[in-house]
């Protein structure tokens, strides 16, 4: 229990420490420096991540990683079974991206600052119709030649699995037109959620073959795809 509130304390004093960053992103992002500062600060956030990672001391197995597209608009398509699972991927995407967070994560201090510095978006998803237009900002970003994280099975699956893919999840991707990379994350649950205690366990990042949208017809851009990109990060937490 010790190991567990260190953990949490280093990671919450850690996010304040950046907070001065973020303001200045904030503040000169409307004068044309949102794009060296997005990557300035994904670094900055990147080297957070890695410190809060070797703090849980996870015995981190990381996969593919040259399967990410350098430049380009990039879709990344994962699992979520872990509050963690974000910060896994701060640490090794190795570009900025944004990702859609449900709309209750606004009014988390901190936390609602960082998902919006990082380009993420809030997400409503009972309400259609601003549910629609965080979907098209999203889209707009990736055009644009951002990347952007879905988690298509819409909330973690708390050690249940790879849970079924949400009707109308991977619409950022089919609309976009953008390359997906399939992430499979194993072993995240175990690292806090499964005992709520930080336990040292095996975690795996397998960043899968990346498939191109232009290529796929688009009638076959829905469920087929959808199937496509299930199996691919099925299989591979089978393995």
């Amino acid at each position: 229990m010790i190991r567990t509130i260190i953990c949490f304390a280093c990671v919450i004093i850690t996010m304040i420490m950046l907070v001065p960053m973020g303001i200045l992103v904030v503040i000169f992002s409307p004068l044309g420096l949102r794009k060296p500062l997005s990557i300035l600060i994904y670094r900055l956030v990147q080297i957070w991540a890695r410190v809060t990672i070797f703090a849980l001391r996870c015995k981190l197995t990381v996969k593919g990683r040259e399967n990410i597209p350098r430049k380009g608009s990039v879709c990344f398509v994962s699992n979520h079974g872990s509050i963690i699972d974000i910060v896994m991927l701060l640490g090794f995407v190795g570009r900025p991206f944004g990702f859609i967070a449900k709309k209750e994560l606004r009014f988390v201090p901190l936390v609602n600052m960082w998902v919006s510095v990082l380009g993420g978006l809030f997400i409503d998803r009972k309400n259609p119709r601003k549910a629609l237009k965080t979907i098209n900002a999203g889209v707009a970003r990736i055009k644009a030649g951002g990347s952007m994280v879905i988690f298509p099975e819409g909330h973690r699956s708390r050690g249940q699995g790879l849970l079924p893919f949400r009707p109308g999840s991977l619409k950022l991707a089919t609309q976009s037109g953008a390359v997906i990379v399939p992430i499979a994350l194993a072993g995240t649950y175990d690292v806090y959620e499964k005992n709520y205690r930080v336990t040292t366990c095996p975690v795996k990042i397998t960043f899968c073959e990346p498939i191109n949208t232009a290529d796929i017809p688009y009638a076959d851009r829905k469920q087929a795809l959808s199937d496509q990109i299930y199996g691919i990060i099925k299989r591979e937490l089978d393995t």
